[in-house]
């Protein structure tokens, strides 16, 4: 008989077999039910023709997933060389269809190792999530929507929210700004502690980043990296002082975009961040 994904052995079988006891120096928690993962890979919408980037697939839930979703190819990024075994059992039955690249996803510049047209999907390590996402995110300023047709991440549930916060929230900051410059990010689904093995401390949440065609205000990434750097590194100052330090005086800065030198970062629109950025630049 055949073997096929749907022949494969339960997760748990398949930790208890390779002995994948989650390791918390990598930040891992693994999802085992096999309802989660489809649900995970559903947020990327059609993937059947696309190159699907996993990053720390673990025991290969969410992999099994995105191959019965139908991914042209699903390249997966793994640093835990323990996960190699239970991977090459993956890719046995995964038709040519199954990339194992061990690494660190912070060395791979999927940009140019991975063919397009390209999706990420993934439960991304604990430790290492933001910065993933704000490497990728310098990828679309630079490469722009041939970089990523979409980003389908699971976080933990304080960085989803941080990535979807609008203006005059407790969340709203810098990664806020910079994610909703480049893309339309959608809080999709969240998942309380017992859904993982070993359950974390927090909840998680799934964020989908969807590239604009062109940045939502054409300004200098440079520019608009240090105006909010600046307002929000003194958060709880007016931006007459928190703006202080920059090339252009602040309150010639603040006039010439238009923006009140009494308010605060938390309170601007990312179109006024921009303004500023405009006026920098």
């Amino acid at each position: 008989m055949t073997a096929t994904l749907a022949s494969l052995p339960p997760l748990k079988a398949v930790i208890d077999k390779h002995g994948l006891l989650a390791r918390k120096s990598l930040g891992q928690h693994f999802l085992l039910d096999s309802r989660i993962t489809d649900r995970v890979a559903a947020y990327a919408g059609d993937i059947t023709g696309h190159s699907v980037v996993e990053v720390g697939p673990g025991p290969g839930g969410l992999t099994r997933s995105l191959l019965a979703a139908g991914a042209k190819h699903v390249y997966v990024i793994e640093k835990d060389e323990r996960c190699l075994g239970v991977l090459n059992e993956i890719k046995d039955v995964a038709d040519g269809r199954l990339t194992i690249l061990m690494g660190d996803a912070l060395e791979v510049d999927i940009t140019r190792e991975i063919p397009g047209p390209r999706k990420v999907v993934a439960n991304l390590p604990y430790n290492v999530g933001t910065l993933l996402l704000t490497n990728w995110l310098d990828a679309l300023a630079s490469q722009g929507t041939s970089a990523f047709d979409s980003l389908t991440l699971m976080f933990q549930k304080e960085v989803a929210e941080r990535i979807t916060a609008v203006p005059d929230t407790r969340d709203y900051g810098r990664l806020s700004v910079f994610a909703q410059w480049l893309t339309e990010v959608r809080y999709d689904y969240e998942l309380p502690p017992g859904a993982f093995v070993p359950p974390p401390k927090v909840s998680s949440a799934v964020v989908t980043l969807i590239p604009r065609a062109r940045p939502l205000v054409d300004v200098p990434q440079e520019a608009l990296e240090k105006v909010v750097a600046k307002a929000f590194g003194q958060r709880r100052k007016m931006l007459r002082q928190a703006l202080k330090g920059l090339a252009v005086p602040a309150e010639m800065l603040l006039e010439k975009a238009g923006v009140d030198g009494t308010r605060r970062a938390e309170t601007l629109k990312l179109e006024e961040f921009c303004a500023l950025a405009a006026a920098l630049a």
